[in-house]
């Protein structure tokens, strides 16, 4: 295939994994090239520089003049969500796909203009960073879908971490409004979306920052929800523990199936079964082989998917369920109701397209 190129905006923070690891894999390769990296802070584009060879004069502190003077065939957008629908705009005005950290947005009404934009503009859009597709996630995943075990009756979550103080996740994260639901519960809910094989059909959540957390928003939540094949879930999310228990990548799932309960805790996975009386009986279960996982498979798929090769499961027309989710679990968490997710997902693509003058 030819390789494709590509701009990276944001090469700090997150952005150093991937210019050190993600970029590499896709350069390893031979699909991808890159042509130009951007950062608002001079100092992180010594990330790239290091990372994956660019050039200093490839390297700019101004986006949209690296679309104006770079040729790209996609943009890879690695900056906090408030930002993504700005620099979608620049890419898509550049004629550019675009593979985009999770979430699409950092409100819904944002999520879905870039989704009526992307498909305006007829480009493919998709989303990185969802750790459904770890190894783990995909292996318990792939023996959940397998229907071995029977039906699913209800799948638990969890991510607990001490990241109580200031700074301990990122500072920005510490400074914005339900900092756990948006940049930590969209990744546990992408996980539920794959163990159930449906979409959320409704959504409780409450979320509180207890006082020894130093968040101007809420940094800790528990949610149920229902899908749209009547699977349940509950998720319990925190920065604020006083021990980090499942932290990142490490997280706990419980799906509880007909014939068998599968465990995954640390990455160990196990199965248990046993009757009214009996201790269960365990079974240790491996993870499946691979390659690649996480960012370095969903951009590999992405690349991919640009040169004519299948869709990857985290195209934007897909994603933006898991990002429907999390934005309708934050208006549960303010109002206190029951939200109906379908229909709070609607409104807002219905309100886009009014807002960007686009005909159904």
């Amino acid at each position: 295939m030819t390789a494709q190129r590509f701009i990276q905006v944001g090469t700090g923070g997150w952005g150093r994994y991937w210019s050190r690891t993600v970029i590499p894999h896709l350069l390893q390769l031979g699909i991808a090239e890159p042509v130009a990296a951007v950062d608002v802070n001079p100092a992180n584009l010594a990330n790239a520089r290091e990372g994956y060879g660019i050039a200093e004069d490839r390297c700019y502190t101004d986006a949209r003049r690296a679309f104006e003077e770079q040729p790209a065939d996609f943009a890879i957008v690695v900056v906090p969500p408030a930002h993504h629908e700005a620099i979608i705009d620049l890419a898509l005005a550049a004629g550019c796909h675009v593979l985009c950290e999770k979430p699409v947005a950092d409100t819904m009404a944002a999520s879905a203009r870039i989704l009526l934009k992307v498909t305006r503009a007829e480009r493919k859009m998709a989303i990185t960073m969802s750790h459904r597709f770890d190894q783990d996630k995909q292996t318990l995943e792939r023996l959940v879908r397998s229907g071995a075990y029977g039906p699913i009756n209800y799948i638990v979550g969890r991510l607990a971490l001490n990241n109580r103080k200031f700074g301990d996740w990122g500072d920005f994260r510490h400074r914005i409004a339900d900092p756990l639901l948006i940049e930590a519960a969209v990744h546990q809910f992408g996980i539920i979306r794959g163990l159930a094989g449906a979409n959320a059909r409704s959504v409780y959540a409450n979320g509180w920052n207890p006082e020894w957390g130093e968040y101007a928003g809420d940094s800790t939540a528990l949610a149920v929800i229902e899908m749209e094949n009547g699977v349940r879930a509950s998720y319990e999310g925190s920065k604020t523990n006083a021990s980090t228990i499942s932290p990142w990548e490490e997280e706990y799932w419980r799906v509880e199936c007909r014939d068998g309960t599968l465990e995954l805790d640390r990455r160990r996975l196990r199965l248990l079964r046993g009757g009214a009386k009996e201790v269960p009986a365990v079974e240790e279960l491996s993870l499946d082989d691979g390659t690649a996982w996480l960012n370095p498979l969903l951009a590999e798929r992405f690349v991919r998917w640009l040169d004519g090769g299948p869709a990857p499961e985290t195209r934007i027309e897909d994603s933006i369920h898991d990002t429907a989710l999390t934005m309708a679990a934050i208006e549960s968490a303010h109002t206190g109701r029951v939200v109906d997710v379908p229909a709070f997902t609607q409104e807002h693509l219905d309100a886009a397209a009014d807002e960007l003058g686009i005909t159904a």
